[in-house]
């Protein structure tokens, strides 16, 4: 089949309908000659060193394509968690607690207010001192310390105007404050919030006058903005006379609050004592809640537990016996490394030890006191039975599972070491932190860098989980002396930096950190930091931020072809992801659809987006080769009608026979499932709606020559072709000329010769 488009095809697409959100690609401003993405770089007149060049080239797009393998396959594994809750205290990786409202940009709906507020006790003096800023001037700006409170008191100064009924809406942290009083995105009555806002890319970009601005029209069109961020931001000039510091309630009031709205038993004076004791010494306000919680739940024992939070105290028990080397290497490395096999965590043990030993060995001081035994007698070291000297040390630490390899069954499962509860890690991860300094911190930093380097794909996910849950005690440290450096590495060094930002997500504070230092990557910073950037936009990171991570990945496939080419991975990679989230699904196809709508008739732009268009639609499931289009006509209510649009667009372009057969391959997909009869008629009518008689007529007569191919020619396939293009049935042909071709015709027998089955 050709693969230009066809003469007859004479009419122009028909609009796009407006979508429910405001999905507005953002215009480039870097595009210059930049050879689109599959297209060759070099013209026909390139000299000389045109062969080292397309050698590198070819070697780079390899490199790129084991990066994107590495990231579908910790996709594979972890998808499964992707629309849960996250759970930070145990840093898994996935979609695992429900975020904070407003955490992710989007509408909050007074429903999701009135959840995080319904034990809110507002802290004084400084929510009546943010409360008069926000009337007075509609924008304050909260500051202070994690984890205090300012997310809720951002919705509740906006409830407190607005009314408790107000759908708010939360903006992006990436969003820069000097053009949002310029922009469409401030409507009249509304209220905003920007959670965790770091500042814009380019640092001088807020100035005093543009805050004015920003204030101005807020109060001309009636708005309130909420920002909150940490200490440093009150030290910005434009903003400082913004800003309020906050404070968390009083951690008892806050439990005296809770205990009148939730149900409970009556408790013992010396109990209920010792309870407010113990909450007295909170310091974080959802510890208060928690607390409370498992009082009304699970009774006061429970609760005192969870208040003493045991497992803090047994790690703080260790390090205050001051670990010999021989215990705290390993404690180290299992921080960085749990859950990999044993033999695999004792031989990067061993590696961690000799990079201490090398440090020691030049001139530092000691990481701890070693045992009086020569450490160059190997059978006294063989001697010790280190795995059972180990055991009984760490006992009330470390316990050992039993887990099979990914894709092996359960006869192949190896010993792993792995905290005795999900906090453990975090607790020794911060002790390593607060107790040692440069003589551990150097040695770690250097084995870090060497197993991102040359540690295999388990490894090196481990090693991303754990700077991400150091990121929480020293981002500046993380950021500046790994991530910068991996992520104009080589491509195992990459895809260990796009995977520390997504796991960084699990804390919530760290979520804009993570989308900040992402962007920071994709301008002026060279391609390898480019296609780190457009790695690191998928999964987390992706879902939470998903409009800044598809204008920028639209962008992105707009520069360079070694860019573009990893900007349409990470699009593919984005879908394949949200395929369990309609919402999500249907956000990526409806921006797809708004691209090509607003990009001009055989314009570069529209080249582009619809070459994105195709691939999308030529897109495998994560775990299994079957179409993502199939999956989302299963499952994703409304998705026929976007997919059918994308259809339209790109089978009357030059990416017809690709888009012909990626429709087949999805027909043959569901050939045997009754139940999406309904969705390839909707699909069928929402092509046949944005095509001409004469493109319809075409698509007919290319689909029933496609699948004739042996591939496609399997029995169902084209009965469900039929209900596809039955819409058709009845209309007159377009020209008495050119007769248009006919249905396709339904086989009287149920199989069709030389088919096979997939």
């Amino acid at each position: 089949m050709a693969d230009e488009p066809d003469p007859a095809d004479g009419s122009a697409v028909p609009p796009v309908p407006a979508p429910d959100e405001d999905i507005a690609p953002p215009a480039p401003d870097d595009i210059g000659d930049a050879p689109e993405a599959g297209q060759d770089a070099l013209g026909p007149d390139a000299g000389p060193d045109v062969a080292p060049e397309r050698r590198q080239e070819s070697d780079e797009r390899e490199e790129d394509d084991r990066g994107y393998d590495d990231l579908r396959r910790v996709h594979q594994l972890v998808n499964n968690n992707f629309h849960g809750v996250v759970d930070a205290s145990g840093a898994a990786f996935g979609f695992g607690a429900v975020s904070s409202p407003g955490l992710a940009p989007g509408t909050i709906e007074p429903e999701e207010t009135h959840r995080a507020l319904r034990f809110y006790v507002p802290p004084q003096p400084c929510f009546d001192e943010a409360l008069g800023k926000l009337r007075e001037n509609a924008l304050v700006v909260l500051t202070g310390q994690d984890n205090c409170g300012r997310g809720a008191g951002s919705l509740a100064l906006l409830r407190e105007i607005l009314g408790e009924e107000a759908r708010l809406r939360s903006l992006s942290p990436a969003n820069a404050l000097a053009e949002l009083a310029a922009s469409r995105d401030l409507k009249p009555g509304q209220g905003y919030v920007i959670l965790d806002y770091v500042g814009e890319l380019n640092v001088e970009a807020v100035q005093a006058y543009s805050i004015g601005r920003l204030s101005e029209e807020l109060r001309r069109k009636g708005s309130f903005l909420v920002i909150t961020a940490g200490v440093t931001t009150s030290r910005r000039l434009a903003l400082r006379d913004h800003c309020v510091t906050w404070r968390a309630p009083d951690p008892v009031e806050l439990f005296e609050r809770c205990m009148e709205l939730l149900p409970h038993t009556a408790l013992a004076p010396d109990t209920e004592q010792e309870l407010r004791e113990r909450v007295g010494e909170q310091r974080r306000p959802a510890d208060v809640v928690a607390a409370a919680m498992v009082l009304s739940q699970e009774g006061a024992e429970k609760a005192l537990a969870a208040l003493g939070d045991r497992c803090q105290e047994l790690v703080q028990e260790l390090f205050s016996e001051k670990p010999s080397a021989e215990f705290l290497v390993p404690l180290a490395a299992l921080a960085f490394l749990e859950g990999i096999p044993e033999r695999t965590l004792e031989k990067e043990c061993a590696a961690l030890a000799a990079h201490v030993r090398n440090w020691e060995q030049s001139g530092g001081t000691p990481v701890a006191e070693l045992d009086d035994e020569p450490r160059t007698a190997v059978l006294g070291a063989v001697a010790q039975q280190s795995r059972a000297r180990w055991k009984e040390w760490a006992a009330a630490l470390v316990t050992i599972e039993h887990r099979p390899e990914p894709g092996r069954n359960a006869g192949r499962s190896e010993r792993r070491l792995v905290f005795a509860e999900p906090r453990i890690r975090e607790f020794v991860m911060a002790q390593l932190y607060d107790l040692y300094g440069y003589e551990l911190w150097y040695p770690l930093r250097q084995w870090l860098g060497e197993l991102a380097l040359l540690g295999d794909l388990d490894t090196r996910t481990e090693v991303a989980r754990g700077v991400a849950l150091l990121a929480r005690h020293a981002l500046v440290e993380v950021d500046e002396n790994m991530l910068k450096v991996w992520s104009e590495g080589v491509t195992s060094q990459r895809v260990t930096a796009a995977l520390t930002l997504q796991f960084m997500c699990d804390v919530e504070h760290l979520a804009p950190q993570a989308l900040h230092i992402a962007l920071s990557w994709t301008d002026n910073n060279g391609p390898g930091r480019a296609v780190t950037a457009a790695m690191a936009l998928t999964g987390r990171l992706g879902y939470l931020y998903r409009l800044e991570a598809l204008n920028w990945l639209w962008f992105l496939t707009q520069r360079g072809e070694r860019i573009a080419f990893s900007a349409h991975r990470s699009l593919v990679l984005l879908l394949q992801t949200a395929e369990q989230d309609p919402e999500s699904a249907l956000f990526i196809l409806r921006y797809v659809r708004t691209v090509i709508a607003k990009a001009a008739p055989g314009s570069r732009e529209r080249s582009i987006a619809l070459r994105t268009a195709v691939q999308l639609l030529e897109a495998a499931r994560l775990e299994t080769s079957d179409p993502v289009t199939a999956a989302l006509l299963r499952t994703v209510p409304d998705s026929a009608r976007h997919l059918g649009s994308l259809w339209a667009d790109v089978l009357h372009s030059g990416n017809r026979s690709r888009a012909v057969s990626a429709l087949c391959r999805t027909l043959v997909q569901l050939r045997d499932d009754p139940s999406v009869t309904g969705a390839v008629h909707e699909l069928g009518e929402a092509m046949r709606n944005a095509m001409s008689r004469r493109q319809w007529a075409a698509l007919c007569r290319h689909l029933s020559i496609a699948l004739k191919h042996p591939d496609y020619a399997i029995p169902g396939a084209r009965q469900l072709a039929q209900v596809l293009l039955g819409s058709l049935r009845g209309l007159p042909p377009v020209d008495s000329r050119r007769s248009a071709a006919p249905l396709i015709p339904t086989p009287p027998f149920t199989s069709v010769q030389g088919g096979r089955s997939k």
